[in-house]
């Protein structure tokens, strides 16, 4: 299915793009990996998310670009070496994700705690980690947890009947778990789903409800857009005034924060989260 002519996006100012790229030389990237379509936009404004433990994932989720292979083992280095690029761009608000280990007997949780105190050394800011499943291990979520980062973040990615296609070698229910399990530690809870996947409204509606009984307190709503010839096309393109009626269904629900539209990605425009939350709102941060 060809990209409505109305999904096309501006061109902003990419002033600083090469700058960011300068800056994130030999540090992996899911604006990069993952072929996102705001990644001029984001470097242009000096925001990256960090992407840790490899290019290569243990798992084929359907809609992901970033190649599956036998991964490297973590590079010791690496925790330092983002830190340093979180200082150098002056990120006020650091998201860290990784690609799945789970040749790792702890799932590379050790390597986030890792990074997250690092970048705690280097600069003054929001720390935020969208982490795997672990493949459900307390343990390894508690790792994570007892670096102290400010938001703790899992995708739910997709609705319930479609994740065992979407999320091969994930479960829904075990993402739900993980959601559940982070908030009960105390910490602020954000997950994100991909539309366009064959899913149905009614079905968004039923996967909203599951995640704030998990207790998740912010949600992000994004279109489905085929990153490279190997995944599949998106089942429809959902427009804008259906990206709204499914934000008002969400702040129904009682979600603290709202991100719902096209261009919309979990940690797009991440670092405005922070000002938003102690202003006591829930704009929605309009696609530029």
């Amino acid at each position: 299915m060809p990209v409505p002519a109305w999904l096309l996006k501006k061109m902003p100012d990419y002033a600083g793009f090469s700058q960011t790229e300068r800056i994130l030389a030999g540090i992996n990237t899911a604006c990069v990996k993952t072929a996102c379509p705001n990644i001029l936009e984001c470097f242009s404004r000096k925001q990256a998310t960090f992407l840790i433990l490899g290019d290569s994932c243990t798992r084929r989720c359907i809609f992901c670009s970033i190649r599956q292979a036998i991964p490297l083992p973590p590079d010791d280095r690496e925790p330092e070496r983002v830190a340093q690029a979180a200082s150098r761009l002056r990120l006020s608000h650091v998201v860290v994700t990784s690609v799945t280990r789970d040749d790792l007997s702890d799932g590379g949780a050790a390597h986030f705690a890792r990074t997250v105190n690092a970048v705690k050394r280097a600069v003054s800011a929001f720390t935020e980690v969208l982490i795997p499943d672990f493949r459900g291990s307390r343990e390894a979520l508690l790792r994570v947890a007892a670096a102290g980062p400010d938001i703790m973040a899992h995708n739910l990615e997709t609705v319930r009947r479609l994740h065992p296609m979407v999320r091969p070698g994930a479960c829904y229910a075990r993402s739900l778990r993980v959601l559940r399990e982070a908030k009960a530690l105390g910490f602020m809870i954000k997950s994100g789903l991909m539309l366009g996947l064959g899913e149905t409204d009614e079905e968004v509606h039923e996967a909203l409800a599951d995640l704030r009984e998990a207790g998740c307190d912010m949600v992000t709503l994004g279109q489905y857009r085929q990153p490279g010839p190997a995944q599949p096309p998106p089942a429809r393109f959902v427009l804008e005034e259906g990206f709204a009626a499914l934000r008002r269904v969400a702040l129904q629900y009682g979600f603290r924060y709202v991100q719902s539209g096209s261009y919309v990605r979990s940690s797009y425009r991440a670092g405005e989260i922070r000002e938003l939350l102690e202003a006591g709102r829930n704009d929605q941060l309009a696609p530029a």
